[in-house]
């Protein structure tokens, strides 16, 4: 089995928060379902999973339920023999958005308490937003991602203690050895061919043959582009274009969406007229957005515009399969014709997000363009971050600029590249690409920072 750092997420949850109901988001095919199988069946002595998408296109026994009352009589009647109490069952509610009604009766079924649940959807973020009663208080959301570089390294046999040891030079603003600087890079670009959906790591794995993890790759595409045809009937078309220009984008100078490109019709569009079908690729996992901030302040969610952004895949295999098929030379070798700055945004994208990190990019006429823009929690400022893949990354005037803008009042910023030297010159700091693991969440707070301390009493 893959190791998932949100077992741990989910483990906890169903340890300290038992009075509340954990909603799992995530795009599909990012192995949700299997991991809170195999995690239930593990804590609890009963365990009972019903997918509700399969129920919604076959018999519909869920369909009719209006009330707790009629929800445990059908769930009785699939598994009675399997439920308890809430003590030892769980019910697990698979692809819950198929059916909004549940949603909305989870805040019940929470309250009268007879077994513990646990909910997943590959749409939840769509759902929610269209639930006229969502039971606020009695759920906890949280988002899954594909595998990250972390989790990928520890899937291929990296030692636990090597990445830790890692780990401790990135903070320490320390380079690796050769060797292993080498074992890195080379990881890291396997990581940029294969992605982190578990399928796909798992044929390579059994494999160790691309053309096998290009073949789950285009069946995963595939799945996703039907998803977004599924939407809305009128809209479904173009939310399958807007997700289908994304690669192409990612080779525009701007990389951004160019609303005139969507759709072939006279008029003029814009922005807002297709923000349900941004909100819906976003919503459902499969596309990560990022927004533009022309004058970054902490923290970036006061500043940031709506009306500009990048989109990019929630997987980097499967732009890869998509740029190169099945030529892997394009990333492992050295192809001076291959230009991989869009790949390598898009990993450092899907870590960052993985993270916790909000995505922005900086977008200023008079300045230019910064890959992204974080918050950082410790310093109460904001990072910038640059993602080179050729030779020239200490070329950057755009991130130059940033940082000589006395208003921004950000001290430091980081290139990520391929370089092995760890170095800092005029508050840039350039570091190995496979650094970008390391990067991002709370960047740099520990729990222990979260404490706060007792006030004293005065005296009278």
């Amino acid at each position: 089995m893959l190791y998932r750092k949100f077992t741990a997420k989910i483990e906890n949850h169903l340890l300290t928060q038992p009075n509340k109901i954990l909603l799992v988001n995530g795009a599909r095919q990012i192995g949700k379902s299997y991991l809170i199988r195999y995690i239930g069946k593990r804590m609890f002595r009963n365990y009972v999973e019903i997918n509700l998408k399969e129920d919604k296109e076959g018999q519909g026994i869920f369909s009719t339920v209006r009330s707790t009352a009629d929800f445990y009589l059908q769930l009785g009647a699939i598994a009675g023999e399997k439920l308890g109490t809430k003590n030892d069952t769980l019910v697990f509610l698979d692809e819950i958005q198929s059916y909004p009604h549940l949603m909305t009766m989870l805040k019940f079924l929470n309250q009268e308490g007879r077994y513990t649940y646990i909910a997943s959807g590959s749409q939840l973020g769509v759902a929610l937003s269209q639930t006229a009663s969502v039971p606020i208080g009695s759920i906890s959301v949280v988002e899954m991602f594909p595998l990250d570089f972390e989790e990928f390294l520890l899937a291929m046999g990296c030692a636990q203690a090597t990445i830790d040891g890692a780990r401790d030079c990135f903070e320490k603003n320390e380079s690796l050895s050769e060797p292993l600087h080498k074992y890195f890079i080379q990881q890291f670009k396997i990581y940029l061919l294969v992605g982190g959906l578990p399928e796909a790591i798992n044929k390579f794995l059994e494999t160790r043959n691309i053309a096998h993890v290009r073949e789950v790759q285009r069946d995963i595409l595939n799945l996703y582009k039907i998803d977004a045809s599924q939407y809305d009937t009128e809209r479904r078309l173009v939310i399958r274009k807007i997700y289908e220009m994304i690669p192409s984008n990612m080779e525009n100078k701007k990389k951004r969406i160019v609303v005139k490109r969507i759709e072939d019709k006279a008029g003029h569009k814009q922005f807002s007229d297709y923000a349900e079908e941004f909100e819906y690729l976003t919503n459902s996992g499969i596309a990560l957005s990022v927004q533009a901030i022309s004058n970054p302040r902490f923290p970036l969610m006061e500043s940031e515009s709506k009306n500009l952004i990048k989109l990019y895949l929630n997987d980097v295999g499967l732009l890869t399969r998509l740029l190169y098929e099945l030529n892997i030379n394009a990333v492992l070798g050295d192809e001076r014709s291959i230009n991989l700055g869009s790949v390598y945004e898009s990993v450092v994208a899907q870590e960052l997000h993985a993270h916790g990190s909000k995505l922005h990019y900086y977008d200023n006429k008079q300045r230019g363009e910064v890959d992204f823009l974080i918050d950082d929690f410790k310093s109460l400022t904001v990072l910038p971050i640059e993602v080179k893949s050729g030779k020239d990354y200490t070329i950057h005037s755009a991130l130059t600029k940033f940082l000589s803008t006395p208003d921004y009042t950000v001290a430091r910023a980081i290139v990520l590249c391929n370089e092995r030297e760890v170095k800092t010159i005029n508050g840039i700091t350039y570091m190995p690409v496979y650094y970008a693991m390391f990067v991002g969440g709370s960047t740099g707070v520990k729990s222990e920072d979260t404490v706060i301390p007792e006030v004293p009493m005065p005296e009278l």
